[in-house]
């Protein structure tokens, strides 16, 4: 199994275990579950994967992928509630999804040698969208665009890295590597010690 295979499996996982959290937390039944898990799991990948023309879809290619989502729904349905904080959970586990599927998906834009600024884009698409999707169809405020916390950015910092590394010239596993842990090491902090950006604030017009 290649690395970039390895990776995909594990954002999908983990992404799918996100999914899964939120569907709970939105009280839906199984099927609401499998249908969050997997859109959550696979949207970025899939998203990515049209952007590069990359045919056949991931997925499609190797439909374990979707297997793997809809196992993850049914485990979280049948044991999400022996949580003691589902959003707390759902925060750090998403914190790890978006670290694995940055990396991921950098993986994929470099094995198609693709650009440096294409290469960071489709890191963060693919880390970012199917959060982001999930949050959307299940009504809740996106923890993409929640106020002041590094997201985006992270995906953003964790994609850059990798490019910078391998360019050094380093290894492809490596710069992957580090890609990852600069994506988490952003996000948890975010977290955990409330690291943000600066948000806007209005101020009142002159006269």
């Amino acid at each position: 199994m290649s690395l970039i295979t390895l990776l995909e499996y594990a954002s999908v996982l983990v992404f799918a275990i996100t999914g899964a959290l939120v569907a709970s937390r939105a009280q839906l039944d199984l099927v609401g579950f499998a249908f969050i898990a997997c859109l959550t799991a696979l949207g970025g990948g899939t998203l990515r994967d049209l952007l590069l023309d990359r045919n056949p879809i991931f997925w499609i290619a190797n439909p374990t992928h979707l297997a793997v989502g809809v196992t993850a729904a049914m485990v979280v349905f049948f044991t999400a509630h022996l949580l003691e904080s589902r959003y707390r959970a759902l925060l750090w586990l998403d914190s790890v999804a978006l670290a694995v599927a940055v990396a991921a998906g950098t993986g994929v834009a470099i094995s198609l040698d693709q650009s440096a600024v294409v290469v960071v884009l489709m890191g963060m698409i693919t880390g970012c969208m199917g959060g982001l999707m999930r949050d959307v169809v299940v009504g809740e405020v996106p923890l993409v665009l929640q106020q002041g916390e590094l997201y985006v950015t992270a995906a953003f910092a964790g994609a850059a890295t990798a490019v910078i590394i391998r360019s050094i010239p380093g290894d492809d596993a490596l710069a992957l590597f580090a890609g990852a842990c600069m994506t988490w090491i952003l996000r948890a902090g975010s977290l955990y010690f409330g690291w943000h950006l600066p948000v806007y604030k209005s101020r009142p017009p002159r006269v």
